[in-house]
């Protein structure tokens, strides 16, 4: 499943977008698979396309023994393709993610992160051009706030259930989770619906009205 990924995912960031590929699952009957609108990129030129390595946190009120433990294996257990998905229950006291962990998952070959809930170093993330995704930032520390309980277990991120090995695209207008199971399908469709979008796209700057070539291509 991930040592012939790249590809795939070079082409989904090179040749799609979100709104295709969330229109395609629409068709296959995939309804709700957009993550709220508050999750959004640092940076609005990066696009990202990987595998889901789930991780969930919890609000802490108490400074526990080791308070890093489960955060550290999970970072270390990262595969090449991954895309970090990380739930904090949308907390809104603890930045789970800064610029260490970005810097981590980048040399172990991640793609990016999801986080729903806040990080912080933004600045060096950036200047990592390490992908990330967040509802927003705040210098805080997770030490004491938040704790990472599990991984590579199903999560519920940005209201959208997410499976380890779940396919993740994200660009400037949100991310969509594509199901394992439909990878290739979805794929094959969104590429598909792009061509016949272009197509008509040129038609309508050579002049020809919205009704003709809708009802020639079918897009909109």
């Amino acid at each position: 499943m991930y040592d012939n990924d790249k590809p795939l995912f070079d082409f989904m960031c090179e040749s799609l977008y979100s709104a295709v590929i969330s229109d395609t699952l629409d068709e296959l009957g995939y309804r709700h698979q957009v993550m709220r609108e508050d999750l959004t990129p640092l940076s609005a030129d990066w696009v990202i396309a990987g595998r889901a390595k789930t991780m969930l946190s919890v609000d802490v009120h108490h400074l526990p023994e080791d308070p890093y433990a489960q955060e550290i294996a999970a970072v270390d257990s990262i595969r090449p393709g991954e895309i970090v998905i990380g739930c904090t229950n949308r907390s809104r006291q603890n930045g789970l993610w800064g610029e260490l962990l970005s810097t981590a998952s980048q040399a172990r070959g991640a793609r990016g992160a999801v986080v729903d809930g806040l990080i912080r170093d933004s600045k060096k993330i950036l200047e990592l051009d390490f992908p990330v995704f967040a509802t927003g930032t705040k210098p805080v520390d997770s030490r004491g706030r938040g704790l990472v309980i599990e991984y590579d277990v199903p999560v519920l991120c940005g209201d959208v259930l997410v499976h380890p090995g779940d396919v993740i695209f994200g660009d400037r207008d949100g991310v969509v989770v594509i199901p394992a199971a439909v990878v290739d399908e979805v794929v094959r469709l969104a590429t598909d619906k792009v061509t016949r979008e272009n197509h008509t796209r040129d038609e309508l700057k050579a002049g020809r009205t919205l009704r003709e070539v809708y009802d020639k291509y079918g897009v909109l």
